[in-house]
């Protein structure tokens, strides 16, 4: 009998997650700040494009990715991000063109990102399941942690931000021959069952949900909102935190580059911690529990980000590492949930409509704290309103039914007819 191949799949994905979602995804605020002073944008400006080009995508997650492979789609999705890259090493100022670059950004997102990483983990495992997603979100995590380092060294070696992005670019490419080479869909493909058993789960033959039936589910639009209000309050902070620091004190460029460096790192860093941690809780104890904890965690952890200052260094690692394991675990539990909730088979179409529903929550919302900050001229009303949008993610998740496992028994009402492929 042949040796389970499935964490060698974990292996894969931990390499392509980190390089098409974490590289380019938690490094690109790094920039921001060069934005403003080289182009003269203001930060409602900045923090247009990410928002602009979510709604203007918002079609493609619904419409397309439950159609392709996922392996497919990861070698897609990091090529239009290296295309991005490569827009945003060599544009001049104009917003159009920037926007535009970000509507490029997305498509790959959307394609290589969460969906395509979920949806391979979750047809080899089952009954280990969270520990399998939390090791691939690690993947996330590290490279991402790594590429904190090297945009600050990059634009100073380089002699400019613009050479370090193409750089950056560059380095997603290499999610290529792994996904390529070593990846594959399903344990099927390898004449292999999930977990490595010695037989197909009964979830297996299940028909995929329907949409209509998927929309008709409270279950799912709690999930949607929780998931939704979290990840925004998320995105705010990540787009932002470099922003934040310098109103607070942190003004001369090397030390905000370096405090940024520093504090994106522990957050990554503590954000593996969280995956791996709750990962394992997920396996062992109510989805349900872990997910709201980690969920009001993120909440408390936001007024923290308002005490980092020069003269204050403690409160960067207290709010990096609290913020890191509550925003690493938020992610991953997820898929997890919509899997127990409506099934893995459905699970490409539930995080169809999810996903992109989150990435609005999480680009728009940081666009409304730029308006805050700019209406109020500091940050103190814009993270009270993060913090209420936290706060109702944590309740919405709180609400949601408990799960008996019916989805993994039998087929689900509404999965045949329209919903099936």
């Amino acid at each position: 009998m042949k040796s389970f191949h499935g964490w060698w799949i974990v292996a894969a994905c931990f390499c392509t997650f980190g390089l098409s979602t974490g590289l380019p995804y938690y490094n690109m605020p790094f920039f921001y700040d060069y934005y403003e002073k080289e182009f003269g944008w203001s930060r409602t400006a900045i923090t247009s494009g990410f928002p602009i080009a979510a709604v203007l995508t918002l079609w493609v997650g619904p419409l397309l990715v439950h159609r392709f492979s996922p392996r497919k789609m990861i070698v897609a999705g990091t090529g239009l991000t290296f295309l991005a890259f490569v827009g945003f090493s060599q544009m001049n100022g104009n917003l159009m063109v920037y926007r535009a670059l970000w509507c490029v950004y997305i498509l790959g997102y959307i394609f290589s990102g969460p969906i395509a990483h979920q949806i391979i983990i979750s047809q080899w495992f089952k009954r280990k399941r969270g520990q399998a997603m939390g090791v691939t979100y690690v993947g996330v995590g590290l490279v991402a942690s790594l590429g904190s380092i090297l945009a600050a060294g990059l634009t100073a070696s380089l002699g400019g931000f613009q050479p370090a992005l193409l750089a950056v670019g560059a380095m997603i490419l290499l999610a290529w021959p792994v996904a390529l080479f070593f990846m594959k869909d399903k344990p099927s493909d390898m004449d292999q069952h999930p977990d490595g058993a010695a037989f197909s789960p009964q979830d297996i033959k299940v028909e995929p949900c329907a949409f209509g039936f998927l929309i008709r589910q409270p279950a799912f639009w709690l999930l949607l909102i929780g998931s939704a209000c979290s990840i925004g309050s998320i995105g705010s902070i990540n787009q932002h935190m470099k922003l934040v620091f310098k109103d607070q004190g942190f003004t001369d460029q090397a030390q905000l580059n370096r405090t940024w460096a520093m504090a994106s790192f522990l957050i990554l860093w503590s954000s593996i911690g969280g995956r791996l941690a709750v990962g394992w809780m997920a396996d062992h104890y109510s989805k349900k529990l872990v997910m709201t904890a980690t969920y009001a965690l993120v909440a408390m952890t936001i007024p923290l980000m308002l005490l980092v200052r020069p003269e204050t260094p403690g409160a960067l690692y207290a709010f990096a590492l609290l913020f890191g394991f509550g925003m690493g675990a938020d992610y991953m539990l997820i898929p997890l949930m919509a899997a127990e909730q409506f099934g893995v088979n459905s699970l490409a179409r539930a995080m169809a409509i999810i996903l992109p529903t989150d990435t609005i929550g999480q680009t728009w919302f940081p666009f409304f704290v730029a308006m805050l900050r700019e209406k109020y001229g500091s940050y103190d009303t814009a993270m009270t309103a993060v913090f209420a949008m936290a706060f109702i993610g944590a309740v919405a998740i709180a609400l949601l039914p408990k799960q008996d496992g019916r989805h993994d028994r039998e087929p689900v009402p509404g999965a045949a007819g329209a919903g099936a492929r």
